[in-house]
């Protein structure tokens, strides 16, 4: 006989059953200090309040010792005229311009060595990261020794190194080397063709005279040297991580694609790298990072950079402490957007993988 269920019993009347849902559902208040949330709220506040606090006292005591010794402080220098030179720059710029026009200067320089190291750099480092899987022992052993090597020589060593050759083991710029028609390297620098508009599209082509190469695109053996240093250097890291993403990729993959009848050379291209891609972008990012933060070492071969320009700054009027925030910005927000370009990069290559 079955027994009926009385009010003491397991299941409870409508109302009761709503009035229990009622109660789970009511939650104590987000900002309340009896809940986990609440007080790592109020800890991350007062966190914050004395960051403040301490930032403000710390910018009161500067203010009041430049005051005191009678040092000039803010950015109103940037409108005086700077009255030094620029090498070059793709920023049309005169010494007469203003030291705000030297600092946009140095900063198109530092983007145009950045931008094209990392566009150099990426195909390089993926080239001798696959070369050393390759199953040719010469092709294996080069990229190992060229990963080794690099690596583990400082970068400034190997500016100057290459700074070196680009001045002094280069012939004359009279008696250039002939790379390509119209391409001419020596130690004066590479003469590229240039385009120009003259009525329609043309090619500026530089020419050899007695006094040696002009006309065309001139690229100087600082900025050479400067680039090939960066693009060599971090070609070396992204070989490793190259290597790393596609041995992280399953072998079952390679070998399914092998027994299907895929040459080895598609296999890595079509099968191996869209997967390893969500290993190398990652770590590939900090490599662009590094490179961009690494140009500053320009200095050291006399490139005009945002780092020169900004010295060149302080030793004329003396405000360190404003030319220094001017380089510490440029620099964060070059490298905060480079990270925000390649995390949407991650995002887009992992939603297409999946």
């Amino acid at each position: 006989m079955r027994r009926r269920p009385g009010p003491g019993s397991g299941s409870a009347s409508p109302a009761g059953r709503a009035g229990a849902e009622r109660s789970r559902t009511v939650k104590p208040a987000r900002f309340s200090w009896s809940t986990r949330s609440g007080r790592a709220l109020a800890f991350q506040a007062g966190f914050l309040l004395v960051l403040t606090v301490a930032g403000w006292a710390l910018w009161r005591n500067t203010a009041h010792n430049l005051a005191v010794r009678q040092i000039r402080s803010g950015f109103a220098f940037l409108d005086q005229r700077a009255g030094f030179d620029i090498g070059e720059g793709p920023v049309p710029y005169t010494p007469d311009a203003s030291y705000l026009r030297a600092f946009a200067a140095g900063l198109g320089n530092t983007l145009r060595v950045s931008l094209l190291g990392i566009l150099l750099a990426t195909p390089l480092g993926a080239l001798v990261g696959l070369g050393r899987l390759s199953r040719n022992v010469l092709v294996r052993s080069l990229s190992t020794g060229w990963v080794e090597v690099l690596r583990n020589v400082p970068l400034v060593i190997q500016l100057f190194a290459w700074y070196l050759v680009f001045t002094q083991l280069l012939p004359d710029p009279t008696g250039p080397l002939v790379l390509a028609p119209h391409v001419y390297l020596s130690k004066g620098g590479l003469q590229l063709p240039m385009p120009v508009w003259t009525g329609g599209p043309a090619l500026e082509r530089p020419e050899i005279t007695a006094f040696g190469v002009s006309g065309g695109i001139s690229l100087t053996p600082e900025f050479l040297a400067l680039l090939v240093g960066l693009a060599t250097t971090t070609s070396a890291s992204i070989a490793e991580i190259v290597r790393s993403g596609v041995l992280a990729v399953a072998k079952g993959q390679t070998e399914a694609a092998l027994a299907l009848g895929l040459p080895h050379r598609l296999v890595i291209r079509r099968v191996v790298l869209p997967q390893a891609l969500r290993v190398i972008v990652p770590p590939l990012t900090s490599q662009f990072l590094n490179l961009t933060k690494n140009s500053s070492l320009a200095v050291a071969i006399g490139f005009p950079d945002v780092v020169s320009i900004a010295n060149t700054a302080i030793n004329q009027n003396g405000q360190a402490l404003e030319c220094i925030l001017l380089i510490m910005s440029v620099y964060l927000s070059i490298n905060l957007a480079t990270a925000a370009l390649m995390a949407w990069y991650n995002r887009r290559v992992a939603l297409v993988e999946r």
